[in-house]
């Protein structure tokens, strides 16, 4: 596994982070015991961990609120581990009924609820300190001085060394940074072949119609700029992408699987290692957070730091997933 540096931190992390969202689901069994859970969780954990992955990422809403916990079993399995890995989680989400009977779905930046969720996690990830928090989808309501409040606390009480963001463009990251004495280290946005609004808007820069409307405008030229790290979650498009290609109906989706099949047979890896290379590619070192909690697909995707794109295979895959040419 090839690592590189987080910038404006000490650590040097695996280029792929393994995303611990479903790993309470026990690979889909039906009424699954306890045990199994954790049996299959420490397994999808321990072929990360040997295909050399350090890094691994989660939110207190995963598996509401389980998949921190179910994860705290490969203390046991792997002793010593904790000093090895990079912990990573995010706060920010409520879902509705959280904190009162008629409360909605809503987003949270307040300064009591990131000190209660932090507190949270620690308990279920049975650990003393998160490396990174990061804010998870951006709060209308936010009042950067109390999330600058919050952060400071988490600090210097060593619970947590180093903060970052989920979904938020550029000048949700500016505001957030103005009321901040560190820099934000990390931006984890949805990027993949189909879902790749990001890219796609450098390169609609001046066109009357466009064909879809981005917002996205700049985050990636921003973050590359302050040197926050970008992370691509659901970089396998769903899953989409790898499929049985017969199944899909969408002419332009079909045609994209189809590009991605081709390459895959060239390079002699399966579907996931070309799409996961596509963003590895990335000058902005972009570092896909892989989801699967299948072993074999585990060790598939990670052979796509061994995949070299020429600039023009990574234009042909882009070209597949627009399902247009450029401007």
């Amino acid at each position: 596994m090839k690592t590189q540096i987080i910038p404006n931190t000490p650590f040097e992390v695996s280029k792929i982070i393994y995303g611990c969202m479903t790993i309470s689901s026990a690979n889909g069994k039906i009424n699954p015991t306890e045990e199994e859970i954790i049996k299959d969780a420490v397994k999808s954990i321990r072929t990360a961990l040997d295909e050399g992955i350090n890094f691994f990422d989660h939110a207190d809403i995963y598996g509401r609120n389980k998949s921190e916990e179910i994860f705290s079993a490969i203390w046991k399995e792997v002793p010593g581990l904790r000093d090895n890995i990079i912990l990573q989680t995010k706060c920010g989400i409520r879902f509705s009924g959280d904190g009162g009977v008629n409360a909605p779905h809503r987003f949270d930046y307040s300064y009591e609820h990131i000190i209660n969720s932090v507190n949270g996690s620690l308990k279920r990830l049975k650990t003393d300190c998160i490396d990174i928090l990061l804010l998870h989808r951006p709060d209308p309501l936010v009042e950067p001085e109390e999330v600058a409040k919050a952060f400071s606390e988490l600090r210097s009480s060593g619970k947590v060394k180093y903060f970052g963001v989920s979904n938020h463009n550029a000048a949700q990251i500016e505001l957030l940074q103005s009321c901040l004495d560190e820099p934000l280290v990390a931006n984890q946005m949805e990027i993949n072949l189909l879902h790749n609004d990001l890219m796609n808007a450098g390169v609609i820069v001046n066109q009357r119609q466009p064909g879809e409307f981005i917002r996205n405008d700049g985050t990636i030229e921003y973050c590359r700029l302050k040197k926050i790290s970008l992370q691509a979650w659901s970089p396998l498009a769903r899953g989409i992408l790898g499929g049985d290609i017969r199944s899909i109906y969408d002419v332009k989706i079909k045609e994209a699987a189809i590009a991605v099949e081709k390459l895959a047979v060239e390079k002699n890896v399966r579907r996931e290692a070309i799409l996961i290379s596509w963003l590895l590619r990335h000058p902005a070192k972009i570092q896909p957070v892989i989801g699967t909690v299948n072993p074999e697909r585990i060790k598939a995707v990670c052979k796509a730091v061994s995949v070299d794109l020429s600039r023009e295979e990574w234009y042909m895959l882009f070209l597949a997933g627009r399902g247009e040419d450029l401007p």
